[in-house]
């Protein structure tokens, strides 16, 4: 992830509103599954559902140990701003046992992060029926070639995990690639989908 994303994020906003990565990393995910539907769904009986909601469930670690996948909804259709608060709020209500039911089971697609814990890559499982989990580790400094010169520029691995039965890793690649190239240019994730 080059450095004018984290630049971008910022600008603009006050103190108490720094964007932070996880609305743009669930909104890159959300608006590449639109191009790749294959990986928002569910695999039940051994037969694939897509999805028509993008309801990213996000994985949460509670205080006391555990962790919970509950889904943030519409992520596609929200801008960042919105995706941001309400991820606050969910965090929240998770950590205060106060989630609705629907968002412990509507989750179409997962999305992951331990950079915060300083993990270079996460390598998830997938939480079935749901048949894709995309993880983000820790953004990092690395050389990075740039217009024909080197430079360091912040980095972040992100890995795909998919049920075969639903895609190949052609596909995930190329999934892979359009969460890449969102990142990479934020400002088209800063609206919501029409």
């Amino acid at each position: 992830m080059p450095a004018r994303l984290l630049g971008t994020a910022r600008r603009g906003r006050g103190v108490l509103m720094v964007l932070l990565l996880a609305p743009l990393m669930l909104k890159s995910v959300a608006a590449a599954v639109r191009r790749y539907p294959e990986f928002n769904g569910y695999c039940e009986d051994g037969a694939f559902a897509p999805s028509e909601a993008v309801h990213v469930g996000v994985a949460i670690s509670l205080r006391a140990g555990g962790l919970v996948t509950p889904a943030l909804m519409d992520v596609d259709m929200k801008d960042v701003d919105q995706v941001n608060r309400e991820l606050l709020d969910l965090i929240r209500r998770t950590r205060a046992g106060s989630l609705r039911s629907a968002e412990l089971s509507a989750g179409t697609i997962t999305v992951t992060s331990l950079g915060e814990q300083g993990v270079g890559a996460v390598y998830g499982i997938i939480y079935p029926p749901q048949v894709a989990l995309v993880g983000f580790g820790r953004v990092t400094e690395r050389p990075c070639a740039v217009d024909g010169g080197l430079r360091v520029a912040p980095v972040i691995t992100a890995t795909l995990a998919a049920d075969h039965r639903v895609s190949d890793g052609h596909r995930g690649g190329l999934f892979l690639a359009a969460v890449r190239d969102l990142l990479q240019n934020p400002a088209q994730l800063t609206k919501a989908e029409p």
